[in-house]
């Protein structure tokens, strides 16, 4: 199972061009993804920069029929114009495999008075995968305060013991149950995305802590592989406007401990400057 996460700046690259297109055909050049991740979805908001008010939630699902599209959405406004559409901005995950069960999960957005913030979103779904269920969940926590991205990965933390728990219980209810039949829900466990923080922040090592000693701890699935190689830049390698300094990684994969021993290949794409960030994949044997 081949997964591909990336952070696409609502599909605007380093040559300032908004294109759909040009984010599946790099994320489809880099690997024959089975999964893709994305974040910093846009639709509505035709004020950023080279955008459009195109839903592009509705656009990738158009653009990959064969593929189960779930949409987190984090920011939720109106349009200012009176029309009735909203504004909505967050992340995806399109899998081709059957999708069992979702979550949006809010983050903690705790108040901050003078800093610039917005509401984050943990997207989780469990898929049915050739390896059983499977936990895959997307995200993309604070970038200007540290104070709310550390109560953001606090949460996630506990967001994946809870779930691990419900895996170990049995099923409840039946189809015909309604909201209330619960189906399996996956017990190893993805979580990607654009952390915004650096590979050697407290907060990674918060994230990776172990959790209650019976819960599979998430760790770092390009350290499992290569626990004494330099980590490839996932951030500024193109884009020098936004970023002027050395390039840098914000983002990860992360799989649970039960999952690591199935790693069988983890990297970042160099080449596509199709976002200001780097795609990232990771292979499951």
């Amino acid at each position: 199972m081949k997964l591909v996460t990336w952070n696409i700046q609502w599909g605007r690259g380093v040559d300032g061009r908004v294109d759909l297109d040009r984010i599946i055909d790099h994320a489809r050049r880099f690997t024959d993804f089975d999964v893709l991740c994305l974040q910093e979805v846009s639709a509505g908001f035709a004020d950023l920069a080279g955008n459009d008010d195109s839903d592009q939630f509705a656009g990738f699902a158009s653009r990959l029929p064969e593929f189960m599209p779930v949409a987190g959405i984090a920011t939720d406004l109106p349009d200012g114009m009176g029309m009735g559409k909203r504004r909505r901005f967050g992340n995806m995950i399109l899998s081709r495999y059957p999708v069992r069960q979702t979550f949006a999960h809010l983050l903690p957005w705790p108040p901050q008075a003078g800093v610039k913030s917005m509401q984050r979103v943990a997207l989780e779904a469990t898929l049915e995968t050739p390896l059983g269920p499977l936990r895959v969940t997307t995200t993309h926590l604070e970038y200007y305060s540290l104070q709310q991205r550390r109560a953001q990965v606090e949460r996630l933390r506990l967001l994946h013991h809870e779930a691990w728990m419900h895996s170990q219980n049995q099923l409840v209810g039946t189809p015909s149950d309604g909201p209330f039949h619960v189906p399996q829900r996956g017990g190893p466990a993805i979580l990607t995305g654009d952390f915004n923080f650096l590979p050697d922040s407290s907060d990674k090592a918060l994230l990776t802590a172990n959790i209650d000693g019976e819960t599979p701890a998430y760790r770092d699935a390009w350290e499992v592989l290569h626990p004494a190689a330099s980590r490839p830049p996932t951030v500024g390698l193109y884009d020098k406007e936004q970023w002027p300094q050395a390039p840098f990684t914000f983002d990860y994969i992360f799989v649970s401990s039960d999952l690591a021993p199935r790693v069988r290949e983890v990297r970042a794409d160099p080449q596509s400057d199709a976002s200001d960030h780097q795609p990232m994949m990771i292979d499951i044997a």
